[in-house]
């Protein structure tokens, strides 16, 4: 048999065979014969330098061999090591190891398995180039989908993914960080879904269903954060609104809107159809520029009043896409330290689209992806907060069952915004602190803690906010025994004794969150604090009298942004204590109750004005126009004009009521009976 028929059988390559052991002076020994393994290298015995009679043995040495040698001598370790790790995770892997990781398993060519003992610790470099081949197949698996996973990454994998489901485990997120080590208003991109939201309440199957393959065919609309692109919309063009960076103070980046000269064309036709009263003014505006931002907000506000949620949600997230489409490149949703300017017009329409987004997603049922909204909110502008999400929070955390959130939110910034004098925080923290009591997962020291701390801070809010109880048990349907309902502290001398501010406050708390409340042990837990707030009260304790004095100091007049919030939020409790002067103007769902302060970037042109000798008959049936405006038509300067324009403003009211009233009592004269034989004959 010829020398290279020899080296295929051992497996070994040309240059890699060991030199004879004729020329070695050494006895193979009958193991090693009838293993028919490659002989031992000279020097690199088990049993140290060989002793036979070779003057220089480095002569022996071939030129590759003296090569490839540190190579493998590296290599061995590393895949000890790699077996060893993967020793767990691998099914394919070694059944019995020694301590050096003697025994290997390889399958020859006919498909039989044959154990080999590895007695050197170094091997030549043909059995080291085996492992390597046998390292490459015990880490690799394929996975349902047909993709090579390695085992390594599958632990880390799945590891993680039982990190972050464990409720236990929840502050610890990827790379060791503590989740409370991050911003406060810190939004992460995955909780921005809904779908994620669904898929751990129903199933992915159940969410998705055969959607997989429709976004397969979606080429043309690019993937989003806020809101996921549908086949069913148009094609996205640009539509004149971009993202400008103002300035960078103290690591915040104030950022804000601009509309382009288009643009501002279209949103000036925009407001002569919201003046038209005719929403199909609006629809045929939509076709010509189907992503005008304000059109979408005003038409998704029709839809549901019209009874088409679905309508109504898929309008609010076209607005959400056009408005992200036009993100400045620095801008991030995540950092918390993004500012935008909601004195600005171009700045309003990407708060309401988000707010009306979350209301949509919080009656959908993902209270998680609406808080994760709300703090994006809220993130925007945390000192102003235009749309007053402060008063929702609360809510929303309790719903999520984002209690950890809830109390830190309220420890951080109850120094410098002062929480608890709202109704809301209130009551919404102490019962976030009963539910972590509640939890059997949490060591028996943290939940007593809970358990105290939800005592004392309920106790406050009762002192603090009498009104709220009375109004809160009857949305719960609970009867309270007779010393509470006769007792004048909670009687109903606290609803009428507070001003109207601090009514709207309660109102909206009660209608917004009276469901969290009725659960049985919820208010199994409430009636022993209602008793102590009363002993309190019987015995003049001084948190009574300080708590009696702060509610008629505080809560003179409401803010505008709590008006605003009630308004967008439409809980009838709450909208019904809105003063007189906030119902009887016009409220746009484009626009509620802008700021007084509005900064102003472009003008909407001065229309053409009317003859100013025009006749009080014809200002009436002019003013049965739905676009009639009185105080846009007259343009004065001076103060008596000014004066004169609002005395004729009142004169064509009074004229309107009085026509009105003139109409009213208008009867006409029957016409006479057929069976009158005098009466006249001509009525046919």
């Amino acid at each position: 048999m010829s020398r290279r028929a020899l080296r295929r059988l051992r497996g070994e390559q040309r240059g890699q065979e060991g030199p004879g052991l004729g020329q070695l002076g050494l006895d193979p020994g009958p193991e090693r014969a009838r293993e028919g393994g490659p002989p031992p290298v000279p020097g690199k015995g088990p049993r140290g330098p060989s002793r036979a009679g070779v003057s220089n043995r480095f002569e022996l040495i071939p030129a590759e061999e003296s090569e490839d040698e540190p190579l493998a001598g590296e290599e061995q370790p590393d895949t000890r090591l790699s077996e060893q790790d993967m020793a767990g995770g691998s099914r394919e892997g070694n059944k019995d190891r020694s301590k050096d990781g003697a025994v290997t398993e390889e399958m020859d060519g006919d498909g039989h398995r044959e154990g080999q003992e590895a007695e050197q610790p170094d091997r030549t470099p043909a059995s080291s180039n085996k492992p390597r081949k046998k390292k490459k197949k015990r880490k690799t698996k394929k996975n349902s989908a047909g993709e090579t996973v390695e085992d390594n990454d599958l632990e880390d994998i799945d590891s993680l993914l039982e990190r972050i489901e464990d409720p236990g485990l929840a502050p610890q997120s990827q790379g060791g960080i503590i989740a409370d080590s991050r911003p406060l208003l810190y939004v992460e991109h995955r909780n921005l879904n809904p779908e994620n939201e669904l898929k751990r309440y129903f199933g992915a199957r159940a969410v998705l269903g055969d959607q997989r393959p429709r976004q397969r065919q979606r080429q043309y609309i690019r993937s989003m954060w806020l809101t996921a692109p549908k086949n069913t919309w148009p094609r996205y063009s640009k539509t004149g609104i971009t993202m400008q960076l103002l300035d960078t103070r103290r690591g915040v980046q104030h950022f804000t809107f601009e509309h382009h000269r288009e643009y501002q064309q279209v949103q000036f036709k925009f407001l002569d159809a919201v003046e038209s009263m005719d929403p199909n003014n609006i629809v045929l505006l939509l076709q010509m520029n189907p992503y005008h931002v304000d059109s979408l907000l005003q038409l998704s506000d029709v839809c549901r009043m019209q009874e088409d949620q679905e309508m109504a949600r898929d309008l609010i997230e076209r607005a959400l896409y056009s408005l992200e489409c036009a993100f400045h490149p620095v801008f991030s949703l995540t950092s918390g330290t993004c500012r935008l300017d909601y004195r600005r017009p171009e700045n309003r329409a990407f708060f309401l689209a988000l707010f009306k987004h979350l209301m949509f997603l919080e009656k959908r049922g993902c209270p998680r992806t609406a808080l994760e909204f709300c703090k994006l909110i809220l993130s925007l502008d945390p000192e102003n907060d235009p749309l007053c999400v402060l008063l929702l929070i609360d809510f929303l955390s309790l719903r999520a069952r984002e209690y950890t959130f809830l109390t830190r939110l309220f420890q951080e910034w109850e120094s410098h915004r002062n929480l608890s004098q709202l109704p809301n925080f209130a009551f919404s923290v102490p019962l976030a602190y009963f539910f972590v009591s509640q939890q059997e997962e949490l060591p028996e020291l943290e939940r007593s803690q809970a358990r105290e701390r939800a005592a004392q801070l309920i106790q406050l809010a009762l002192i603090m906010f009498p009104s709220v109880l009375m109004p809160l048990l009857d949305h719960c349907c609970v009867q309270p025994d007779t010393r509470v309902t006769s007792h004048p502290f909670f009687g109903l001398n606290a609803q009428i004794s507070q001003s109207p501010a601090l009514n709207q406050l309660t109102s909206l708390y009660v209608g917004r969150t009276h469901a969290l409340w009725k659960d049985p042990a919820v208010m199994a837990w409430l009636e022993p604090h209602v008793h102590e707030v009363l002993r309190m009260v019987d015995a003049r304790d001084a948190l009574v009298q300080e708590a009696e004095h702060k509610r008629k100091i505080r809560y003179q007049s409401a803010p505008r942004n709590i008006y605003r919030h009630i308004i967008l939020s439409e809980m009838k409790e709450a909208t019904a204590a809105l003063p007189l002067e906030v119902t009887s103007q016009p409220v746009m769902g484009f626009d509620p109750l802008p700021p007084l302060d509005s900064i102003v970037s472009y003008t909407r042109p001065e229309r053409t004005s009317h003859p100013s000798n025009e006749s009080t008959l014809s200002l009436f049936f002019r003013s049965l126009l739905p676009n009639f405006n009185l105080q846009g038509d007259i343009r004065n300067d001076g103060d008596d004009e000014a004066g004169a324009a609002q005395d004729l403003n009142q004169g064509v009211n009074r004229l309107m009521a009085a026509m009105r009233d003139m109409l009213a009592n208008i009867q006409f004269q029957e016409p006479p009976r057929d069976d009158n034989p005098e009466g006249d004959g001509d009525w046919d």
